[in-house]
């Protein structure tokens, strides 16, 4: 998680008087090449607030149902989900974890602070065992974050050998030891996290030589081949990301990205649910302005890496808002509304245009911390709207991206930015069947939306919408949800294409066979 400085002005937003606004979309299957990494929809998990303890894990003894220690619901809900990976244990708590801490009989586990994150007792009874067993059971890439900050060399490549060896060496005999006697497989490991912040504070010719140093000695072993990630920028730093292609696109494979959708780090952020029509529009326009943030950084690493061996990583995105009332303001609970749905919408959009350069991202965070996928309340458990933009997006996962040519209004804010009236994404699966992905972010106006497939006939569409009647409703614990989607039956089939016809403030998802 960062700890950073965002300076932003709240922006005055002119809005179309008309009921009803046009636009058109032409898509282009014959130029469809690259793929929609299924990494791009990834997940993060920090031990921070209740995101472990009571979130992903209750431990076996719990009166929470549970399968060995998961809370059953959530691994439920998450496994709909396809999540390809999830990222752990940071955020900044990777630069103060040490990993044998987290091992052996929990009895024996020693506590510590966690400094970053409310000065919350860490009981360690959740390590390295306990979360590389849940990725088995969610299907998913283990994505680890290492100790650059404040742990060794050594340390790190231990803990490699821990994870990946099958051979007779000491960390691979304490693994078996401890209960696992096969080597898990690892591939991604994070060489440190904001090491510009949190991290160490460190500035970007000196890490890129601490990355060099720590990823020297994280080895391959037998047939475990790790795809080592530099800690790469936070939003606008392209200095960073500049100095570290310099000195060393040649010896990573990955370098990451962070960006949040927030009004700044000092002071109020605003609240989740409580705010208005210009907050909302500032939202998407500050949310919109990833892309140009990616596509600057990216032309940074292209002048370095012109075969594009290195994958752009965004590791950490997605909203930061103030914290819920009355809960501790180092635990980054929040609720989760519509118009956080739309963020994730457009943030994926996005990425997904971008599957030459990002190769994977991961959202803040997966459950009960800033725009979580799941918020739980003893033994209750609510998805949030985000969740079901997941859902309905997961059909982009390793599918080929589709061009297109997107013509509609736009909300202006002001002469720095200006927020089209609809987001959209294409792809095509490995059964030929093209998914659209669409987002009205109008909230007053509904869009009636021409798509044009040349050479490709629609014999049948099916859609869902996600949709509700306020952009600030959310789902609440012990009640029916209010967010949640729905079949979509307001488009049409023709001879040119397709005729949509979307409700203002909705996300639909169309799948055209």
């Amino acid at each position: 998680m960062r700890k950073s400085l965002f300076f932003s002005t709240l922006l005055a937003v002119s809005l179309s008087t008309s009921a009803q606004k046009k636009a058109t979309i032409e898509i282009h299957p014959e130029q469809g090449t690259q793929m929609i990494s299924k990494h791009i929809y990834g997940h993060f998990a920090e031990h921070l607030g209740s995101c472990i303890y009571g979130g992903l894990w209750v431990g076996e003894k719990s009166d929470i149902p549970n399968t060995k220690g998961y809370r059953t619901d959530v691994l439920e809900a998450l496994k709909k989900l396809h999540i390809p990976n999830l990222r752990w244990p940071g955020g900044c708590f990777a630069d103060e974890y040490h990993w044998m801490d987290g091992i052996g009989p929990k009895e024996n586990r020693p506590k510590m602070v966690n400094n970053n994150w409310g000065g919350t007792i860490e009981d360690n009874s959740f390590g390295t065992h306990e979360f590389l067993n849940l990725c088995e059971l969610l299907g998913c890439e283990p994505y680890i974050s290492g100790n650059v900050g404040s742990g060794t060399v050594e340390e790190l490549a231990k803990w490699v050998e821990y994870m990946t060896s099958d051979g007779d060496s000491p960390m691979a005999n304490l693994r078996r030891k401890n209960g696992r006697d096969k080597a898990w497989k690892v591939k991604y490991l994070g060489v440190g996290n904001e090491s510009w912040g949190c991290g160490g504070n460190m500035e970007p010719a000196y890490y890129a030589d601490l990355f060099r140093r720590y990823s020297t000695y994280c080895r391959n072993y037998d047939s475990n081949q790790l795809f080592k990630i530099a800690s790469g920028a936070s939003d606008y730093d392209y200095k960073w990301t500049e100095t570290l292609m310099q000195k060393d696109a040649s010896k990573m494979d990955g370098i990451s990205l962070h960006y949040y959708t927030c009004k700044g780090w000092n002071g109020s952020k605003g609240s989740a649910t409580n705010f208005s029509k210009d907050d909302y529009y500032w939202t998407m326009g500050k949310c919109l302005e990833i892309e140009d943030v990616v596509k600057k950084h990216i032309a940074i690493m292209d002048k370095y890496d012109a075969k594009k061996k290195v994958g752009l990583m965004v590791d950490e995105w997605g909203t930061w808002w103030d914290v819920e009332p009355g809960t501790n303001p180092g635990h980054l609970f929040q609720q989760n509304t519509l118009r956080d749905a739309f963020v994730a919408a457009l943030t994926l959009n996005v990425f997904n245009k971008y599957g030459d350069r990002i190769q994977m991202a991961n959202i803040a965070q997966v459950v009960n911390v800033l725009q979580s996928m799941i918020l739980t309340k003893g033994k209750q458990m609510v998805l949030t709207p985000t969740y079901y933009v997941f859902d309905m997006y997961k059909v982009h996962q390793g599918a080929t991206y589709l061009p297109l040519n997107l013509t509609c209004d736009t909300t202006k804010l002001d002469n720095k930015r200006a927020v089209p009236a609809l987001s959209a994404s294409a792809s095509k699966d490995a059964n030929g069947i093209i998914h659209i992905t669409l987002a009205n972010t109008d909230l007053d106006n509904s869009e009636d939306v021409d798509i044009s497939i040349p050479s490709f006939k629609a014999a049948k569409v099916n859609g869902r919408i996600l949709t509700s009647k306020g952009i600030d409703d959310y789902n609440e614990f012990g009640t029916p949800e209010k967010v949640q989607p729905k079949d979509f039956k307001d488009v049409k089939v023709s001879k040119q294409g397709l005729k949509v016809k979307m409700p203002a403030k909705s996300i639909v998802v169309l799948e055209i066979n």
